[in-house]
């Protein structure tokens, strides 16, 4: 589906006020044209560095589902369990992985070898490998270009694995649980954003249910989504 104009923020967003720092980050972010700017003199998050606040460093955190945290993968140990979830048909439809290994590979391996803008982990429950999840830089990906980005926003990718784990309010409580990470481990991100494909209703209902509210359609290249926000301010009424 071809790209429309970017929604306009839902109704009570307020205006953001950008300070040097972040106005750095969108153009060291491509979307405006900094070709001729030193980000660490300006004081700026320098592109190499840890656009995500070391995910790998994240506690594990406990929930009614049981104990979780993020393992960021491995392509030597992970990469076999990942590219079998990718094949399950519930998954492919939507994640449009399946087949060899080596394609999930290529898919995981573009994350590991970028500059850090996304991390793929392992979800972890009560120490069992059973989603995975991709964390990455909202504002410094191409779905920027589709909604009123802020700086330091969020994003987040689930699946869950296991067919067992399905429609029972699991990923409702893993997703609450990775959004309160990330706000936890990023005092700079105000809100944690999402895009399911507007026709994977559990995915939506997982996030609705998850603290997640409903911000606007969006058309994407490659789908029709559902733009899904927890906003810090009100991480504790939803």
């Amino acid at each position: 589906m071809s790209p429309t104009r970017p929604p306009a923020d839902p109704p009570g967003d307020d205006t953001l006020d950008l300070r040097l720092d972040e106005l750095v980050t969108l153009l060291e972010g491509g979307r405006l044209d900094a070709e001729h700017l030193d980000a660490e003199t300006l004081g700026a998050e320098p592109l190499d560095g840890d656009l995500l606040d070391s995910v790998a460093s994240w506690n594990p955190v406990h929930t009614v589902a049981g104990v979780f945290q993020l393992v960021p993968v491995r392509l030597d140990r992970d990469l076999g369990l990942v590219a079998r979830w990718m094949n399950d048909p519930a998954v492919a439809a939507f994640w449009e992985l399946a087949g060899p290994e080596t394609v999930t590979a290529e898919h995981i391996r573009t994350q590991l070898d970028g500059d850090g803008r996304s991390v793929p982990c392992l979800g972890v429950l009560d120490a069992t490998p059973m989603s995975y999840f991709e964390i990455y830089r909202a504002d410094l990906d191409p779905l920027a270009r589709h909604y009123p980005a802020r700086p330091h926003d969020t994003g987040i990718h689930l699946l869950i694995g296991g067919v067992t784990d399905r429609g029972r309010g699991v990923g409702s409580t893993l997703l609450r649980a990775v959004a309160d990470l990330v706000l936890d481990h990023r005092p700079r991100c105000t809100r944690v954003v999402a895009e399911p494909d507007i026709r994977n209703t559990p995915s939506v209902s997982a996030f609705l249910s998850g603290g997640f509210r409903f911000a606007a359609e969006v058309d994407l290249p490659d789908k029709r989504a559902a733009l899904m926000m927890r906003d810090r301010a009100l991480r504790h009424a939803l």
